[in-house]
């Protein structure tokens, strides 16, 4: 037999945290393609990892892509931005080094926004501009060295025999005085 206190619903202490509903429009990608700008493609899905799939993929294809969540409401956050023509060009620069001979990129290696495409070449060849300048002033280094021990070696051929006599008898008993006592022991 059903009364009203077994009918309803037992008590929760907590209220639940997450909706237990799934928003059927969570997630928002729009792309834009540079050969189409009047026609962008705009859908939305409630699971965010077919979210940024679809984001790649039209990325991939030359988009720029939005990836937009629901706040609530109709009001989204961007939530990535995904430029596609420079993800390309950066690939296509990457392939054009390697042709043009240059050493591959480093695989960690995340160019600025500004210029994906040449930033990785530019720090190469400061790298080779540094390393030739060091090399010149390690060059110029051992040169000087080089000179300095070669004066050293003449003043020491010029003044050996001076530094081979005997100290000069200065003392009217012509005695010698030894050069390291000082002071009071004279």
């Amino acid at each position: 037999m059903s009364t009203p206190k077994n009918g309803r619903a037992p008590h929760k202490r907590k209220a639940r945290t997450i909706s237990t509903m799934a928003t059927p429009d969570r997630y928002r990608i729009e792309a834009s393609w540079d050969a189409r700008p009047d026609r962008p493609a705009v859908t939305t899905t409630p699971d965010r990892k077919k979210a940024r799939a679809r984001a790649r993929k039209w990325a991939d294809s030359g988009a720029y892509v939005i990836v937009q969540e629901n706040t609530g409401w109709h009001v989204w956050r961007t939530v990535d931005e995904i430029n596609g023509p420079a993800l390309l060009a950066e690939r296509h620069a990457a392939e054009e080094t390697a042709a043009a001979g240059y050493p591959p990129v480093p695989p960690g290696h995340r160019p600025d926004a500004d210029d994906r495409a040449r930033t990785w070449l530019a720090r190469m060849e400061a790298r080779a501009e540094a390393e030739q300048h060091h090399a010149a002033q390690a060059a110029r280094d051992r040169a000087d060295a080089e000179e300095r021990r070669r004066r050293l070696a003449d003043e020491a051929t010029r003044t050996a025999r001076t530094l081979m006599t005997p100290p000069a008898i200065v003392r009217p008993d012509h005695r010698q005085r030894a050069r390291h006592i000082t002071g009071a022991q004279r």
